[in-house]
C-alpha cells in the first residue's frame, strides 16, 4: 500500500520510512502504512508479506565488547505470500526483505540485537502467516553467493516459506560456538556496496513468478552514513532505491542506536520513502533493545487494511468517501487443516445437498427456503430471500448531531470501527473531513448516521464520536484522528433487567474503599497484556515444528500480583472488613441452608419468562420465533421437553406440545 491521505486533524500524512533496528539491512513486504501519521490499523490479517534480514558490518573489523560477544554481518530476510486458492477474489501475495548492518562504533551486544530479531520474525511466520515467502541475505562478508555474483554479499536463503529446517540453520549461528561458525564461513569485508545489496533482494522478488500483493525492503542499520567516502557507491544506493521505489518496493528504515545519535537527513533521506512534507527531524528512538527492534517489525508487519470503503453522505448534494477500520480485533487460535491421514496431504472439504427420501443429489437450484409463521409454511426462492436483505445502498447517511454526554457506557452493544477519510476516491475529502471532525471537537458533538455496510447486510444506527490526533513526546502518533463509529441498540435490544434492593454504604466505608482504590491503581496499556492461551499455544507449536524437548512456558501476565497488592495496600483490608462485615464474620465458612416447610417449598421446576396464555397464543399465530433462544429453551425445559437443538427445532418442539395439549 502506498502513502495515506493527506493531512488530516493531525496535520500529518501516511509516512512510507520507518524508524529502524541495528546493522545494515533490507526487507520487503507487508504493504502496511508506516510512521508518525500513518492511518489506523486494518480490518484484519490481510495476505502476508515479505522479509529479508540483512545483517552487515561497519567500517573496520568486529570489536568484541565484551570480548566473547561478536557480531555477524549483514542478513537479509525476504518474505512473500503465495495467492490464495480458496473462493473469492485472488490477493497476490507479498513479501519482505530485511537488512541490518552494523557501524565499528557499535558494541557487540547492539549488534546482536538483529540476530534474535531474524529467528523470531522466521519462528512468528510460521505460525501467523504460512504463505508468506522469507529469505535471508548477508552483506559485508568476506565470501559471496547470489545470482549477479556482487562481492560481499551472501544469500543464505532464497525466497521460500518459512519452516522449521530454515530456523534450525539460523540457530546454528546463535552462541559463542555459533559466532565463531559464523565468522569462519562469511568473514567480513568493509569494502560492501549498499546498492549491490539492495540490487540483490530485487532479484530474489524478480525470480519468485506467482503474483505478490506488496513488497517490502526493511533496513535494519546503526550507521547513518554508510558511503560517506564513496560518492559513486552513494549514487548508486539511491539509484537502486529509487528503482525499487518506481517497481512499488517499499524501503524502511529501522535503526538502532548510536553514539550520537542516527541522523536519516545524513544518507537516508534520499533512500526511505519519507513523505515532501514531513519534518525529517521527528523520527523515532533508535531501538536499543531487543524488545523495542522487535515491536517495531511487528508494527511493520501488519497490515493496515480497511474493512471496506464507503461514502458518508452529510446531505444529497454533498458526501465523501472515508475508509472503515478495524483498531481492535479479537485473535482466535489459527483454524486447524484437515489431512488425509495416509499421506499428511490437506484435504478439502465439500457439502452436498441429498434428498431425504429418495437420496438424490440436489442442484442449488432444487433448494428452496422456507419460515413457518402463523402454523404456515412461507417459501421463498433464493432469489427472493437475497432481495429481502436488501435495504440501501452502502454507506453512511447523517442524521443530525447530539452531544457526547448522551451516549453512555450500557449503549455498546458490539465492538466500534474507525473511519479516516479516503482522498483516492473522491477528491477533497480529506478536507472536508478535517473540517467535520474538528467542528465536532470543538462543540463536542457525535454525528447519529445510518449506516450499511453492504448491500446484503441491515442497516445500524450508529454515532460517529470524533478523536484528536494524539503523539507523544516525540512526535510520534499514539491514537490516530478519526471517528470512532458506536454501534447503538435498537429497542428491541434492550432487555428489563430486575434489579434488587441496595444496601447503602456509610460515608466512612465509601472512603476507605477509595484509599484502597487509589493504592491499586496502575497504567494501563493494552499492548502490555498477551492472552495466555494463545501465547502458550503457539509456542506448542514452535516446540513440535522445530523438534524441540518441551514447549517455553507462557507467562500468564493476567494473573494479579498478590504479593505486590499485599505490600501496596498494608492494614487497609482488614480496616475495611471491620467497618464492613459483622465480627463474626467467616469468608472461609459455608452459609448456613435455610430450613422451610415442605409445603413451603417452591417449584423445582424452573420458571419461565412468557406464560403458557402468552406462549399458546404465539403458537396459535405462528410466531414463536420472536422469542429469544434462551426463552424457548426455559419453555422447553418448563414443560419437560428436549431444550437441546437450534431455534427452529426449539419452535417446533413447542408447537407439537401445544397442538396436543
Amino acid at each position: 500500500m502506498g502513502p495515506g491521505p493527506g493531512p488530516g486533524p493531525g496535520g500529518g500524512r501516511a509516512r512510507t520510512g520507518g524508524g529502524g533496528g541495528g546493522g545494515g539491512g533490507v526487507s520487503s513486504g507487508g504493504g502496511a502504512l508506516r510512521g508518525a501519521h500513518a492511518r489506523p490499523a486494518g480490518g484484519g490479517g490481510g495476505r502476508g508479506g515479505a522479509f529479508s534480514l540483512l545483517i552487515g558490518r561497519g567500517r573496520g573489523e568486529w570489536q568484541r565488547e565484551p570480548a566473547e560477544r561478536v557480531p555477524p554481518p549483514s542478513c537479509p530476510l525476504l518474505r512473500a505470500r503465495r495467492p490464495c486458492r480458496s473462493g473469492g477474489p485472488t490477493t497476490a501475495p507479498s513479501r519482505t526483505a530485511t537488512t541490518t548492518r552494523s557501524g565499528r562504533k557499535a558494541t557487540a551486544m547492539r549488534r546482536a540485537r538483529s540476530r534474535p530479531c531474524i529467528r523470531n520474525v522466521y519462528t512468528s511466520k510460521i505460525i501467523s502467516s504460512d504463505r508468506d515467502l522469507l529469505s535471508v541475505v548477508f552483506y559485508g562478508t568476506q565470501t559471496n553467493k547470489n545470482s549477479a555474483d556482487f562481492k560481499h554479499v551472501y544469500v543464505l536463503q532464497d525466497l521460500d516459506n518459512p519452516g522449521a529446517k530454515r530456523v534450525l540453520e539460523l540457530d546454528q549461528y546463535r552462541g559463542e560456538e555459533g559466532q565463531a561458525l559464523f565468522r569462519k564461513t562469511f568473514g567480513h569485508n568493509a569494502d560492501y556496496s549498499l546498492g549491490e545489496a539492495l540490487w540483490a533482494c530485487s532479484n530474489l522478488f524478480s525470480d519468485v513468478r506467482v503474483r505478490l500483493s506488496h513488497k517490502r525492503i526493511m533496513l535494519f542499520t546503526n550507521e547513518d552514513n554508510p558511503h560517506a567516502n564513496d560518492s559513486a557507491k552513494a549514487k548508486l544506493a539511491r539509484t537502486r532505491a529509487g528503482d525499487l521505489r518506481d517497481t512499488g518496493i517499499i524501503l524502511d528504515l529501522l535503526h538502532l542506536k548510536k553514539p550520537g545519535g542516527f541522523d536519516i537527513s545524513l544518507f537516508y533521506r534520499d533512500i526511505i520513502n519519507v513523505a515532501d512534507d514531513e519534518d525529517l527531524g521527528i523520527q523515532p528512538d533508535e531501538s536499543g533493545k531487543l524488545e523495542d527492534l522487535m515491536k517495531k517489525v511487528r508494527a511493520k508487519e501488519t497490515r493496515k487494511r480497511a474493512l471496506v470503503r464507503l461514502n458518508l453522505y452529510l446531505n444529497k448534494d454533498l458526501s465523501l468517501s472515508v475508509g472503515v477500520y478495524n483498531l481492535i480485533q479479537k485473535a482466535y487460535k489459527p483454524y486447524p487443516v484437515k489431512l488425509y491421514r495416509e499421506t499428511n496431504e490437506p484435504v478439502k472439504t465439500k457439502t452436498r445437498v441429498f434428498n431425504g427420501k429418495t437420496g438424490s443429489l440436489l442442484l442449488p437450484s432444487d433448494t428452496k427456503r422456507a419460515q413457518v409463521y402463523g402454523n404456515r409454511q412461507i417459501v421463498l426462492e433464493k432469489e427472493e430471500t437475497e432481495e429481502l436483505k436488501r435495504f440501501g445502498s452502502p454507506g453512511l447517511f447523517l442524521i443530525g448531531f447530539k452531544p457526547l454526554s448522551m451516549l453512555k457506557q450500557h449503549h455498546h452493544i458490539k465492538p466500534a470501527q474507525f473511519i479516516y477519510p479516503e482522498e483516492s476516491l473522491i477528491s477533497g475529502s480529506t478536507t472536508l473531513f478535517n473540517a467535520l471532525l474538528i467542528k465536532c471537537l470543538e462543540r463536542e458533538v457525535m454525528a447519529l448516521c445510518r449506516y450499511t455496510i453492504r448491500q446484503n447486510t441491515p442497516p445500524r444506527f450508529v454515532a460517529l464520536v470524533p478523536q484528536e490526533e494524539e503523539l507523544d513526546e516525540q512526535k510520534v502518533q499514539i491514537s490516530p484522528p478519526g471517528f470512532h463509529v458506536i454501534f447503538l441498540p435498537y429497542a428491541d435490544d434492550k432487555r428489563n433487567v430486575d434489579y434488587t434492593e441496595k444496601v447503602p454504604a456509610s460515608q466512612e466505608q465509601v472512603n476507605k474503599m477509595k484509599e484502597i482504590i487509589q493504592k491499586l491503581r496502575f497504567k494501563y496499556r493494552t499492548d502490555s497484556f498477551e492472552n495466555p492461551v494463545l501465547q502458550q499455544h503457539f509456542r506448542n507449536l514452535e516446540a513440535l515444528a522445530l523438534d524441540m524437548m518441551e514447549p517455553e512456558q507462557a507467562e500468564d501476565l493476567t494473573m494479579p500480583k498478590s504479593e505486590e497488592m499485599s505490600r501496596r495496600l498494608g492494614n487497609l483490608v482488614e480496616e475495611f472488613k471491620q467497618l464492613v462485615y459483622p465480627p463474626d464474620y467467616n469468608p472461609d465458612g459455608k452459609a448456613a441452608k435455610r430450613k422451610q416447610a415442605y409445603d413451603d417449598q417452591a417449584d423445582k421446576r424452573p420458571k419461565i419468562e412468557v406464560s403458557e396464555d402468552s406462549l399458546r397464543s404465539y403458537v396459535q399465530a405462528g410466531t414463536l420465533g420472536k422469542l429469544t433462544v434462551p426463552a424457548l429453551k426455559d419453555a422447553c425445559r418448563f414443560y419437560g421437553l428436549r431444550s437441546g437443538g437450534k431455534k427452529q427445532e426449539l419452535i417446533d418442539v413447542l408447537t407439537e406440545y401445544f397442538n396436543k395439549h
